[in-house]
């Protein structure tokens, strides 16, 4: 499966809740117009309608780079120019992930779909962390405020203002365990029915090692059970899911995943790294009954999310990991 396809799949959203009805005409064209390529069914029931900036989350982005490649282009978000990185926490094998850029209104530049929420002058984007909704309540933490909506595909910069988003009028809540300056979530309750969501923000940070992301995800200590999935059953929507030994290798692997050396997601992708069909999905379910989906590929490298940055992983532990995965 190319790039475009795997965005395609990976970011889709169901239409939970009650949109504009502007909104709900644009989702129900798009519904009656659906492309070609398979669609891979989700466990998770989602808030949704949303989008993703027209540059594309999770790729370039916004000239995502390496540090010693070309020089970051001004970006903004919500109104707001981000500092520049600080020199002392940049390396040469920094991988530097600016703010995202958000669409002029003016260009008449049209923005794609995907969940995002604006909390504290930050753009936070549908997490790969999944929750069901009957554990929602239990990692339900502080209210932070509540969502305005009003962000659709035609939306410029100015519509980036605090608490905006993408999926209409909803609460967002700190999640217990987990830092609110990375991850928050929306949850509402409809009809007896709870709807929640996670979101990260993941743009606007410097990256010199897995640690600056994956340890925000507060793996260590806290795997329940772990499955894996292979390339074919992911891509054909089988989900056909096998157990995985909690055990030394997958020790190994985690503290090796936390030191790992970060690589520009760009440069790979244009290397078409996701024409490799050698790669597998590593799913991890917390004490706290998240399940975090991670990308592995053959080549000894990691992805977590949209992110655009790839880890590589110290080749013992994650070929001890890899080859622990068979059918």
């Amino acid at each position: 499966m190319k790039e475009d396809q795997f965005k395609t799949t990976y970011k889709k959203a169901v239409d939970s809740m009650t949109p504009s009805e502007e909104m709900k005409k644009r989702w129900e064209a798009r519904m009656q117009n659906p492309t070609q390529e398979k669609k891979r069914p989700r466990k998770t029931l989602y808030l949704a309608a949303s989008l993703v900036l027209a540059a594309g989350i999770g790729l370039a982005a916004t000239g995502v780079l390496q540090q010693g490649g070309p020089a970051s282009p001004s970006v903004e978000t919500a109104g707001t120019n981000p500092a520049a990185p600080d020199p002392d926490a940049v390396s040469s094998n920094s991988v530097v992930i600016p703010k995202l850029k958000l669409p002029d209104g003016k260009s008449g530049a049209k923005a794609k779909m995907i969940g995002l929420v604006v909390y504290k002058g930050n753009v936070y984007t549908q997490a790969n962390t999944r929750l069901e909704a009957a554990d929602a309540a239990a990692l339900r933490g502080d209210k932070l405020g509540r969502t305005t909506g009003g962000i659709d595909e035609w939306s410029g910069k100015d519509s980036y203002i605090e608490l905006a988003s993408t999926i209409g009028e909803t609460d967002i809540y700190a999640v217990k365990g987990y830092d609110s300056e990375f991850r928050v979530m929306s949850y509402t309750e409809m009809d007896g029915q709870v709807f929640a969501e996670l979101f990260e923000h993941t743009n606007g940070i410097t990256v010199n090692s897995g640690v600056d992301l994956l340890g925000k995800l507060n793996l260590k200590g806290r795997i329940a059970s772990a499955e894996w999935e292979s390339f074919d059953s992911w891509n054909n929507g089988k989900q056909s899911y096998s157990a995985l030994a909690n055990d030394a290798h997958l020790d190994a692997f985690l503290v090796a995943l936390l030191k790992a050396k970060p690589l520009a997601a760009e440069p790979l992708m244009e290397q078409g790294i996701y024409d490799d069909e050698n790669r597998k999905q590593l799913y991890l379910i917390l004490e706290d009954h998240s399940r975090v989906e991670l990308t592995l590929f053959g080549k000894g490298l990691v992805r977590y999310g949209n992110a655009p940055v790839f880890f590589e992983v110290e080749p013992g532990a994650f070929q001890a990991l890899w080859e622990s995965m068979k059918a």
